[in-house]
Parts: structure tokens; C-alpha cells; sequence
């Protein structure tokens, strides 16, 4: 009897000290100061398969990433509006993938799932900027697809360089901006438990639905703010591709058609995966059945569209091909000067 009584108070303390851990106690009110990431739910035996997956993953993507932006910037073939927006596209993949994924491998490494309340609402502040900004990055680089192919004539005087340093500008502020507000009434909710987060990130829905106090005005700003930065800038990719394809199916030859089409194919396809699995995310039934379903289609859009993105891009751009080329070459003469001038 008294070892059961020994084992029942062990058991109580370990659990009030996991409480604590957890929870800061504020006069009458619990206030959460950590949350926990489920994740995928995994068994532990898998954990370190996974790390190495995902840490591959990560590596690849910033890899890919960066050689794009590099190429951007030091080929000067490619310093035209269309491969100006292509740069800001990794820049912003590679903000993405840096958002999620350290943490993620993080938890995964050491086997502790908690996050604290700052750091949480940190990261939920920015992947939703980047998601504004790359709505509306997708929208820019259909438009200059538009005017590339429907208005040949005045692409020159329409889309330039410094008019795409303008737009990315205004794309960066204002989605930052814009958060701001989700991210200062999402804070003035009251968490007081639990602390569990059902999802391998923070995102908007598991944290709404661990909030105490009414969230109300938080939907509304959320719905606000999801007509300007997703809806929005969806309808005027779809217009674009519309006028585009409209545009290619008058040409008479096939091999004009084929180059034309050859122009957006690679931006076409990295706008339907990203929305594609954003729509299916966002709209599968918030059910105990689906929500696993819902976490692996979360991972396209996060996690392997950044990594897919770079990918596209260099296999399917015959630019981005003869850049990569011009440059190795520069790299090798430059590395066959100096060993010479060395020896």
C-alpha cells in the first residue's frame, strides 16, 4: 500500500511539473507559455528516417534556391523583369523553407515537440507574410507572361526592371504590413489550454481553435485578408492565363504555338501546385479523419513546392540552362587563371 501511495505521488508531481512547464499561473487565470507540436504523430523508431528525409529536403531546396538567385544576379542576360521576379521567387522559397524546416528538424532530432508562445506566434507571422507576398508574385510573373505574349510590342515599356523593383517593394511591405494586424489580435487572445497544436507548424486554424476568448474578430480580419491576398490574386493569374492561352490558340503554325506556350509552361505549373494543394488544404472538412490527410497536403505547399520550384525552373528554361553554362565557364577560366598565376 505504501509503494502505491509512493508511485501515485511520483505520478502526481511529474504531472504537475509537466503543467508548469507549460502554463505561467497570472492571479486566477492559466495562461499557455509553450505549445506542442504534434507533428505527424510518428513512432519513435521512424524519427531519425524522417529527420534524414526532411534534412535533405531542406539542404537541396536552399541549395537550389540560392544557385538561382546567384545566376539572376550574376548573369547579366538574365537581368530582365521575368528572371527578376524568378530571383524573388527563391529568395522568397528559401525564407519558407527556413521558417518550417529548422524547426521541424529540430523536434525531430532531439524528440521534444514544444514551441514557445513567442516563437510560435514568430513563425505564424512569417509564413503568412510570405504566402501574401508570393500570391501576388505569381500574379506579377503571369501578368509579365501576359504582356510578353498578348503585347509583345510594349513589353519594353510596360514591364522593366525598376517597375519590378517597385511592385516587390510594395509586395514586401504590404503583406508584412498587413500581418501585422492578424498577428496583434491573434496575441491578445487568451490561451489557457490545452497546449496541444495538431499540426507540424503553427498555423492559423490550431491556434484559433486553442483560444479561450471569442474569436470573432480574428475570422473576420482572416477572411478579410484572404479576399485581398489569396482570392485576389488568384483571379488575376487566371485572367492572365486565360488572355495568354487565348492569345496562342489564334496563332496559326504549331511551332509558334509551341514556343509561346513554351514562355509560361514552367510558371503555369509552379501556380497550379501551389494552389492547387493551398485550395485542397484550405478546404477539406476540419475533421478528425481528414486532419492527417490535411498535414500531408500542407507539406507540398511548404515544404516540397520550394524544393520542386527551382527544379522546374532549371530543367524546363532553356535560359536558365545556357546562364548556368556561361557561368560554370567563367568559374572554370577564373579557377585555371589563379592556379596558373599560383604555380
Amino acid at each position: 500500500m505504501g509503494s502505491i501511495n509512493k508511485r501515485y505521488r511520483e505520478e502526481k508531481y511529474d504531472n504537475f511539473q509537466m503543467e508548469e512547464m507549460f502554463k505561467i499561473k497570472t492571479g486566477n487565470q492559466t495562461i499557455i507559455s509553450e505549445f506542442i507540436l504534434v507533428g505527424f504523430g510518428i513512432l519513435p523508431e521512424l524519427q531519425p528516417l524522417l529527420s534524414f528525409f526532411f534534412l535533405i529536403i531542406y539542404l537541396a531546396t536552399i541549395s537550389g534556391n540560392l544557385l538561382i538567385i546567384f545566376l539572376v544576379i550574376v548573369d547579366h542576360h538574365l537581368h530582365s523583369p521575368m528572371y527578376f521576379f524568378l530571383g524573388n521567387l527563391s529568395c522568397l522559397e528559401t525564407c519558407y523553407s527556413s521558417i518550417i524546416l529548422p524547426k521541424m528538424l529540430a523536434n525531430l532530432f532531439t524528440g521534444q515537440q514544444s514551441i514557445s508562445f513567442t516563437g510560435c506566434m514568430v513563425q505564424f507571422y512569417l509564413f503568412g507574410s510570405c504566402i501574401g507576398i508570393e500570391t501576388y508574385l505569381l500574379a506579377a510573373m503571369s501578368y509579365d507572361r501576359y504582356v510578353a505574349i498578348c503585347r509583345p510590342l510594349h513589353y519594353t515599356s510596360i514591364m522593366h526592371v525598376m517597375a519590378g523593383v517597385q511592385i516587390m517593394i510594395g509586395l514586401w511591405i504590404g503583406s508584412f504590413l498587413a500581418n501585422c494586424l492578424t498577428i496583434a489580435l491573434l496575441a491578445q487572445l487568451s490561451f489557457c489550454g490545452p497546449n496541444i497544436i495538431n499540426h507540424y507548424f503553427c498555423d492559423l486554424f490550431p491556434l484559433e481553435k486553442l483560444a479561450c476568448s471569442d474569436t470573432t474578430i480574428v475570422q473576420l480580419v482572416t477572411f478579410l485578408l484572404t479576399v485581398i491576398f489569396t482570392i485576389t490574386p488568384f483571379l488575376l493569374t487566371l485572367m492572365s492565363y486565360i488572355a495568354i492561352i487565348a492569345t496562342i490558340l489564334k496563332i496559326s503554325s504549331a511551332a509558334g504555338r509551341q514556343k509561346a506556350f513554351s514562355t509560361c509552361s514552367s510558371h503555369l505549373m509552379v501556380v497550379s501546385l501551389f494552389y492547387g494543394t493551398l485550395i485542397i488544404v484550405y478546404i477539406l472538412p476540419n475533421t478528425p479523419s481528414l486532419r492527417e490527410l490535411n498535414k500531408v497536403f500542407s507539406i507540398f505547399y511548404t515544404v516540397l513546392t520550394p524544393l520542386i520550384n527551382p527544379l522546374i525552373y532549371s530543367l524546363r528554361n532553356q535560359e536558365v540552362h545556357t546562364a548556368l553554362r556561361r557561368v560554370g565557364c567563367k568559374i572554370y577560366h577564373f579557377a585555371r587563371t589563379q592556379a596558373s598565376i599560383l604555380s
